[in-house]
């Protein structure tokens, strides 16, 4: 607002003195001008920067702008290029601020600053623009409504952005930077959708890290943070773009291997818990990490991912009840 204000006053000084100087006015008014023009955007930021409440003073401040513009177009004796340039410019700022609802309080200002103000000089009326005003005038007419247009699209792209890191955000886990529990359901679900419509193999697998708790208790929880993220860096390394990633929830994580067998995804599971077991921590060199992992392939039994994921998750279970640090892959359903 306070650049806007800037320019759009700075510029309308120009419409307004080409007036004035037509009129031949005295030197009060052109003392009001420069003050107006020149002075009072810088005032204004002021005391919208050292308000208790910005918003509600520059909204004050922009009802200020409109009461004075409304002077400044009695003064021009309605002079019709500069008033309705004047008038239209003071508008559309408020209508880009906000809205109908301040345009309309703002115009009323507008209006009210006009019929005083001319009530008050007698009435005079020109209209007549001669060619030394409507030159004065494009100024304000070309450059001030480019500025508005290279605001907005600013604030546009601003928003775009915004919206794309908040969409982020309700995609990605805070802590490892890896998809979150809906995103990974959701890719798991397009997953088990693709192999039902073409047969093509598809595995989901849980992964669960061995002892997290013992981790966290004897050696802290921002210790047990730093696992969580060496895991979720090691998937990262270890698994395909193809696949999917995700963090399941507390200490587990679910992947996704697309066209991939249980085979594949034991070949898969095998690199990711060696690169792991190679892992070391600077602060705390004897801590080791191993993970059980649960894994099951899509068939023409798995009719949701509820269920795909709980074939899974009774593997890892084998795999913890079998000692942990090690792939279980699920049984084939029977088929009837």
């Amino acid at each position: 607002v306070h650049l806007l204000r800037t320019l759009g006053l700075g510029l309308g000084v120009l419409c307004v003195a080409s007036v004035l100087r037509l009129h031949e006015e005295p030197l009060g008014w052109w003392i009001l001008l420069v003050a107006h023009g020149l002075a009072w955007p810088h005032a204004a930021w002021l005391l919208a920067m050292r308000s208790a409440d910005p918003r509600r003073a520059e909204l004050r401040n922009l009802m200020v702008d409109s009461a004075v513009g409304g002077v400044w177009i009695a003064v021009m004796q309605f002079n019709l290029l500069p008033s309705v340039l004047l008038a239209t410019m003071l508008s559309v700022d408020k209508v880009s601020v906000g809205g109908p609802l301040l345009l309309a309080r703002t115009s009323t200002l507008l209006v009210a600053g006009c019929v005083l103000t001319s009530a008050a000089l007698g009435v005079p009326i020109d209209v007549s623009t001669p060619m030394s005003v409507f030159v004065a005038c494009m100024p304000f007419l070309v450059a001030y409504p480019l500025a508005i247009c290279l605001v907005t699209h600013s604030l546009a792209r601003k928003l775009v952005r915004q919206n794309r890191r908040l969409d982020e955000l309700g995609r990605t886990d805070g802590l490892t930077r890896l998809d979150n529990r809906r995103q990974g359901f959701a890719s798991a679900e397009t997953e088990l959708a693709r192999h039902r419509r073409t047969g093509r193999p598809a595995v989901l697998a849980i992964l669960d890290v061995d002892r997290f708790k013992e981790i966290n208790d004897r050696y802290g929880h921002p210790t047990g943070d730093e696992v969580l993220c060496a895991v979720a860096d090691t998937l990262r390394q270890c698994c395909r773009a193809v696949d999917v990633v995700a963090r399941y929830g507390g200490d587990e994580f679910l992947l996704v291997f697309s066209e991939t067998d249980l085979r594949g995804a034991e070949v898969a599971a095998k690199r990711i818990r060696r690169q792991l077991d190679a892992l070391t921590f600077e602060n705390t060199p004897d801590l080791r990490c191993t993970l059980s992992v649960g894994a099951a392939e899509a068939d023409h039994e798995t009719t949701n991912i509820g269920a795909w994921i709980q074939r899974a998750d009774a593997a890892l279970y084998r795999a913890k009840d079998a000692g942990r640090d090690r792939f279980m892959g699920a049984a084939p359903l029977a088929t009837s």
